[in-house]
């Protein structure tokens, strides 16, 4: 049976301690989850308290996301740019769409072996279209190409391409492994170490 709790040792004898708060003392944190207003709370309020007792530690985040709402995820991108401390992400499964964004927040990017990172533009979850007029569809239209337009310009400045470019990879789902996001400038290095 799996447990989530470690045994200490300290001055005061043995004592039980989640693994949770053992890996947020040493200021790891994971995004492994759906991107929404719940998850990209709690990661903002973990990066604000880090930065503000110590701008001099890395701070650690850990990323396995199918990604998600992209108002939450630019959130935590925005906060994770702001800091002053040094900020290391670390793909350890997949970083796709508003993960993928998250990956790309910390100046020092890097991916497990088998790990991979997807861009794509963003897409319309609104429901059906079913009893709206036309210019009510070409108003959530150019929501989603101004939504597009911001996800590609943040690709661009982090990898350095031309957003022309970052527009035709976005097209479709784009899948990149270990070598093929460090050639493209979306990862830094592979992981040697968590």
């Amino acid at each position: 049976m799996l447990t989530n709790n470690l045994l200490m040792e300290s001055a005061h004898g043995y004592s039980s301690i989640g693994v949770d708060a053992a890996l947020l003392s040493q200021r790891k944190i994971f995004m492994t989850e759906k991107v929404d207003d719940d998850s990209c709370r709690a990661l903002i309020q973990q990066l604000i308290y880090f930065d503000s007792q110590n701008q001099d530690e890395e701070i650690v985040m850990y990323i396995n996301s199918p990604g998600g709402f992209v108002s939450s995820g630019l959130a935590v991108y925005d906060t994770m740019r702001m800091l002053k401390s040094p900020i290391r992400t670390v793909c350890i499964g997949t970083a796709a769409s508003m993960g993928a964004i998250l990956f790309l927040g910390a100046d020092r990017r890097e991916m497990l072996p088998h790990s991979q990172i997807m861009i794509h533009d963003p897409s319309y979850g609104g429901g059906g279209y079913a009893g709206k007029k036309p210019h009510e569809i070409q108003k959530e239209v150019d929501e989603l190409n101004k939504i597009r337009e911001q996800t590609c310009k943040i690709i661009a400045e982090r990898t350095g391409h031309p957003i022309k470019e970052i527009y035709k990879k976005t097209a479709v789902d784009s899948y990149f492994g270990v070598q093929e996001a460090i050639d493209f400038g979306l990862a830094t290095g592979a992981a040697e170490n968590l």
